[in-house]
């Protein structure tokens, strides 16, 4: 994220508000700005298209099929894309770039291999049991595993810090997938939401092949270290528990009520439940902008002070490591009240906003009298995965961890509980969740703070462990 911090600064050094507006403006372009432009480009095929005008069965299918492919997919590159980003950071650290080519090429194949076990057994039972098509079913998983190699290549120009191109081909990508709707729908005759299933699954593809032709074009050598990274798969578990848990404290709670009452089978394959799907997305959309204030401000400030501390380490008199220290804490903490401060103000408008236009718009009834609770469930969820980032600063990889384990078991536990009562209240269980989980990664950040020299410089061994008789602990007698 460097990057995004060289940029930011060249924004706000001009001092003006139209420069921070700027700033924030690039922020939530290269953060953000990817899924809104999916999201319009599907609004757009609807309507151009004549989406409304087919059956209602067909635009269910659609619909459920589009949600399992964006959330199983962010799922399975849960699973690896964290150890991959450590493993890469290390190699820039340490400037092996020839080691990225070969690392990429096996993390294509591993992402290809996870995705495509989760996947496939899902669409074969499919066939097995549903009138769903072939074909249909065979874009589905053509759009899921697009979609899966976009996750995993995007990791990639993360750290060539092509932020903008990420976005630019996105666009391109998305406006390519509305033309061929369009013609496959005219030209060809293809039913609605068939064109726009393969229209879209098209796109993603072709996101993740520029995003890939674009990487290496940077990292062209290899030097055959193809399975360098799985080292990191053993050393760095913890990671990978802790991403996973946070992605599915996501969608776990909408996991619980595919299964209730309220929940509906679609073609006999789909578990949906659109009251509160729908709620869930748009509790997404009300907080989205965190992620951009948050790493606005670590970008910002805290990796300029937390990279000072490092260096003060490493050369500087105790007086410097302890000035620098606290400048540190300071940012941390002075970082996560402006994410508080400033989302609560953001979400809060964008949630008046919508109470008053969605119900104008069709958004009524069970669904807006979910939304509510949700909103107030993503906003704490949110602000935990800054919390989460800050403990990856601190190479607290166990607090981390138990923080997303506990978002998952509260979040999981309350909405078994909250799916029996009121309507109003279905969304307790990631409320409570994710309150949860943030309450304990405060006061875990508070310790690390207190404890900062002894996490440093007390993890390793001076003596080799071993079995047998402890020395004397008398070093030296005058």
């Amino acid at each position: 994220m460097a990057g995004i911090g060289i940029r930011l600064n060249k924004f706000y050094k001009r001092r003006s508000l139209l420069s921070r507006l700027g700033g924030f403006a690039y922020i939530l372009g290269v953060s953000v700005l990817p899924m809104f432009l999916v999201i319009v480009a599907v609004i757009i095929m609807e309507k151009i298209n004549g989406f409304e005008d087919i059956a209602l069965s067909s635009r269910e299918l659609f619909a459920a099929s589009i949600m399992y492919c964006f959330i199983f997919s962010l799922l399975c590159t849960s699973v690896f894309n964290a150890v991959f980003s450590r493993y890469l950071s290390d190699l820039i650290y340490e400037e092996r770039f020839d080691a990225i080519k070969p690392c990429f090429i096996f993390g294509l194949f591993l992402n290809a291999a996870v995705s495509s076990a989760f996947a496939l057994p899902f669409y074969i039972r499919a066939y097995i049991i549903s009138d769903i098509g072939g074909w249909y079913l065979f874009f589905s998983y053509f759009l899921f595993m697009g979609l899966a190699f976009s996750f995993y290549s995007m990791l990639y120009l993360s750290i060539t810090k092509d932020y903008v191109k990420i976005t630019v081909f996105y666009l391109i990508a998305m406006a390519v997938s509305v033309l061929l709707s369009v013609i496959f729908v005219r030209v060809f005759g293809m039913d609605v939401d068939f064109a726009m299933l393969v229209a879209l699954g098209i796109g993603f593809l072709l996101v993740a092949s520029m995003n890939s032709a674009l990487t290496l074009t940077y990292f062209k050598k290899n030097d055959g270290s193809f399975t360098g990274v799985l080292s990191y798969f053993r050393a760095y578990w913890q990671i990978i528990l802790s991403n996973f848990m946070y992605i599915l404290t996501l969608y776990v709670h909408n996991f619980v009520f595919w299964g209730s009452d309220m929940g509906a089978t679609v073609a006999r394959v789909y578990r949906v439940c659109e009251p509160y799907d729908m709620a869930s997305f748009l509790a997404m959309l009300t907080n989205i902008s965190a992620t951009a204030i948050f790493i606005s401000n670590m970008e910002t400030n805290f990796h300029v002070t937390y990279k000072k501390f490092s260096e003060s380490i490493t050369g500087g008199r105790y007086s410097d490591i302890k000035a620098s220290k606290e400048r540190m804490l300071t940012s941390l903490s002075s970082g996560l009240l402006a994410l508080v401060r400033v989302q609560f103000i953001i979400s809060v408008i964008i949630f008046l906003l919508f109470m008053i236009v969605l119900p104008r718009i069709g958004f009524a009834g069970t669904v807006m009298v979910i939304y509510p609770v949700l909103a107030a469930a993503f906003f704490v969820i949110f602000l935990s995965y800054g919390t989460i980032l800050y403990t990856y600063y601190f190479d607290d990889t166990k607090g981390a961890m138990i923080m997303t384990g506990i978002m998952l078991a509260g979040t999981f536990t309350v909405s078994l509980f909250a799916k029996h009562l009121p309507v109003v209240y279905y969304g307790l269980g990631p409320l409570c969740g994710s309150f949860a989980g943030w309450t304990y990664g405060y006061f875990r950040l508070k310790y690390m703070a207190k404890h900062l020299e002894t996490h440093i410089f007390c993890r390793g061994t001076i003596v080799q462990k071993g079995e047998g008789i402890r020395p004397d602990s008398v070093v030296y007698e005058k």
